[in-house]
């Protein structure tokens, strides 16, 4: 027996509702233990507040584990695998390294060193990549060698890209459900059509994540109540892992009869890294920002998508939304062919996509803020309208310094001198 859409939507259900009510027990237990975030220069918020939500998020994981393991539809999945057990164990180191991070600040080494010895974890219970296809080339088969370094450094991309996101009130919990969401309906998808084993952990992992998700999400929305902290970023981010690895790196990618599946080059593997677009893309910028200032890679800044948005003139809640505009269109634009059989219409979704850049661009308030700007820029004085820095600036300065040098200074003359 194979569990079917109702049965896996029982199961994100229950992860929803597990993590929904104990996250108020976790945000009780966190004031009293005073494991709190205060406010600093990155920060959006005005008090201190709990940031140990990773707990609830991995209650709500474990509970609904145990329920999908007790559900006779579940069975082929559980039986005889070893895979449902290494992702927990897993999913436990990832959430004791963030943990520690959150109420003791750990050192970037490590917590590299956690997030490793998890993807060493799924590695050896065998939740790893078996193969994909690099486009325009050819299909690559991993070796049992290479196995365990493409699963860490997954793993390592997918915590990092949860952790940098997480930045505003219910920004990562929201990208990461809608995420989870369309990942689930592109992976029982390809399960319906036999191209992933009906033992695949991939569809479960996902929708189980984007239950977690819903369920932390009331209390993490702005204004939040609670962050989830590394522990629930790390967390996050191995379930992605996980759920991407074993169903993108297993996707038969040498078939081409279903379009969804071969979409964007016959690269399975393509279509979660579209889905996790915003984290993904942001990762990536935030690395090669921080390269070009020759900074380390854990070091903290305001240079994140959102700060930008916010930088423009867009309220917390209003940048939040436009991020999850944007995930919901990449993936919808990567579920369509999926679900339809077809090859996408790219003119909806390119409207679509310049309808969010004009709204991002042209809305009220970013148009309000810019003419705030040019009117205190009006009301300073000349000489400080142009920015110091700028080349004309400086020579201006220099030249005014060199007048100021040649003119003579004139004595004054004795008092009790009589004029002639």
């Amino acid at each position: 027996m194979t569990p079917g859409i109702s049965e896996y939507l029982l199961i994100g259900a229950v992860a929803a509702i597990v993590t929904f009510a104990a996250t108020p027990i976790v945000r009780l237990i966190a004031t009293e233990r005073g494991w709190v975030v205060a406010p600093n220069e990155r920060s959006v918020h005005t008090s201190p507040i709990p940031h140990v939500g990773g707990l609830a998020m991995l209650t709500g994981f474990l509970f609904a584990f145990v329920v999908a393991w007790s559900v006779g539809a579940f069975d082929r999945i559980f039986e005889s695998n070893s895979e449902p057990l290494g992702v927990v164990i897993a999913a436990l180191i990832v959430f004791v390294t963030g943990f520690l991070d959150d109420v003791r600040d750990m050192a970037p080494p490590g917590k590299v060193t956690g997030v490793v010895l998890a993807g060493a974890a799924l590695s050896w219970f065998g939740v790893t990549i078996d193969y994909f296809r690099v486009p325009f080339y050819d299909v690559i088969v991993l070796s049992n060698d290479w196995k365990p370094l493409v699963t860490v450094l997954w793993l390592l991309g997918m915590t990092q890209a949860i952790n940098l996101i997480d930045g505003l009130d219910g920004l990562a919990a929201g990208i990461v459900a809608i995420a989870s969401g369309s990942f689930f309906l592109y992976a029982n998808r390809l399960n319906d059509l036999g191209l992933v084993s009906d033992r695949n952990i991939g569809p479960l992992i996902a929708i189980i994540t984007a239950g977690m998700c819903v369920g932390f999400l009331p209390h993490n929305f702005n204004p939040a109540r609670i962050f989830m902290g590394d522990s629930g970023a790390f967390l996050l981010g191995l379930m992605l892992a996980v759920s991407t690895s074993v169903v993108g790196g297993r996707a038969d990618p040498n078939t081409q009869e279903f379009v969804g599946q071969t979409f964007f080059f016959f690269a399975p593997l393509v279509i979660p890294l579209l889905v996790l677009g915003v984290p993904i893309l942001d990762t990536v910028f935030a690395v090669v920002r921080r390269a070009s200032k020759r900074q380390a890679l854990d070091v903290a800044d305001k240079g994140h998508l959102h700060h930008r948005l916010m930088n423009l003139g867009h309220g917390h809640r209003r940048s939040v939304m436009i991020l999850w505009t944007w995930t919901a269109l990449l993936s919808a634009f990567v579920l369509y062919p999926v679900l339809t059989d077809d090859n996408p219409r790219y003119l909806p979704f390119g409207i679509g996509a310049l309808a969010i850049v004009l709204y991002t661009v042209m809305h009220p308030s970013v148009r309000r803020r810019r003419a705030m700007e040019v009117e205190e820029a009006l009301e300073r004085p000349a000489s400080e309208q142009v920015d110091p820095s700028r080349p004309e600036r400086r020579e201006a300065l220099a030249a005014d310094e060199t007048e100021d040098r040649d003119i003579p200074v004139q004595q004054e003359l004795p008092l009790d001198v009589d004029a002639e």
